[in-house]
């Protein structure tokens, strides 16, 4: 295959996984091969994700502006879907729309969890972590984070 629109199975397989612990849940830990980024999708991304047994995919979370979902190739996983558990495996999907409830997978099965995770990327997000009580702010390419103790409310 000869487009920069076009990845082979064999060039994905070849793609260095990243490893990526997430910022507030060391027991996060997702091993991706971003696809997206490399047949030039700027507005969305999508990402051939792996997750060792035991292992969760992020902290517990919702967006106030960005669209998520995943499509399970192998392994099991249980989605927490606010405070709902379900089990999902191979070619279950789930969609996480914007102001949509908190989610959150753990790996449940004896092998790898291999999923597609994909969303769109608005210039600014809102993440917020109920859990932990914590919002994070994205704006472009920067992030900050505040816990909600901390944070007042303005007053006109």
């Amino acid at each position: 295959m000869n487009s920069p629109n076009i990845l082979s199975a064999i060039h994905i397989n070849s793609l260095e996984e990243q490893t990526v612990v997430h910022q507030f849940n060391p027991n996060a830990i997702r091993h991706t091969r971003s696809l997206g980024d490399l047949t030039g999708l700027s507005d969305m991304g999508l990402h051939l994700v792996r997750v060792e047994p035991g292992r969760e995919t992020t902290q517990h979370h919702n967006h106030e502006c960005s669209d998520e979902f995943v499509y399970i190739l192998s392994g099991r996983a249980r989605l927490t879907l606010g405070e709902a558990p379900f089990e999902l495996s191979a070619g279950d999907f789930a969609g996480f729309p914007k102001q949509g409830a908190a989610h959150s997978m753990k790996n449940i099965g004896d092998s790898d969890l291999v999923y597609l995770m994909g969303g769109n990327r608005p210039p600014l997000d809102i993440c917020n972590y109920p859990r932990i009580d914590r919002r994070m702010y994205k704006v472009g390419d920067k992030r900050e984070f505040v816990d909600l103790k901390n944070l007042h409310e303005v007053r006109r």
